[in-house]
């Protein structure tokens, strides 16, 4: 039983902290995009945003390939961290990051992009900076968003197929997700298996939704 239930386990430990370093990255990224003005702005929002329409056997592969000791990205961590990334947890975990961005970082920066510019005006007026106008005055304003940015990154995470098969493999107790076990179960022939981790991810995912229109929902009363 307990072997049953490793994958998902594995699955909420990434997902929790693909999720973490995501808002992070996210509110850090928001605040450049809707902030400042610079020439590759656009490139930015375009490498937030290519995850969503890059095929994820194509972003593993980059990934893949940047994460080899010989890389510049691979080596790199393998020297001051003495870690090897491609088929490890920390890999997939990084490959997740990078996967998931857009579903923090689009809500967010089009949330901020629909606030009344008054709210960032009345702030500098009052002598705010802008980081603190930022974390005070706008984040409140979009706690909504906020919320359904963090759901949405850790349903997205927990789905993850093809990006984490092609950096982590399939080795178990290191990269076998959830996801990875219903491919390994259909492999075997081990139908009723892959039926039942089918079926709880299907609860799970079924789950999401409602949470994240539950938030709507209460948002849009609340402020009504």
């Amino acid at each position: 039983m307990s072997s049953f239930w490793q994958p998902f386990i594995l699955s909420l430990e990434l997902a929790l902290l693909t999720t973490i370093c995501l808002v992070i990255l996210g509110f850090v990224l928001a605040f450049l995009i809707t902030n400042y003005q610079f020439r590759l702005k656009n490139l930015l929002k375009s490498l937030v945003t290519l995850p969503l329409v890059l095929p994820p056997s194509v972003l593993g592969y980059y990934l893949l390939i940047s994460f080899q000791r010989d890389a510049f990205l691979g080596s790199w961590f393998s020297m001051l961290f003495d870690i090897q990334l491609a088929f490890s947890f920390e890999g997939i975990l990084l490959g997740s990051i990078v996967f998931s961005l857009p579903f923090m970082v689009n809500p967010i920066v089009s949330a901020l992009e629909s606030l009344p510019s008054s709210l960032k005006e009345a702030s500098y007026t009052l002598g705010k900076s802008g980081f603190t106008t930022y974390t005070k005055v706008l984040l409140p304003n979009i706690k909504q968003a906020i919320i359904t940015a963090i759901i949405m990154t850790f349903a997205h995470t927990i789905g993850e197929f093809g990006v984490i098969l092609m950096i982590g493999g399939n080795i178990p107790g290191e990269t076998r997700v959830a996801s990875l076990a219903i491919y390994h179960e259909l492999e075997a022939l081990n139908y009723d298996v892959a039926d039942s981790y089918s079926l709880i991810l299907l609860i799970f995912s079924l789950s999401v939704l409602l949470i994240v229109y539950f938030f709507q929902k209460k948002f849009k009363t609340d402020f009504t």
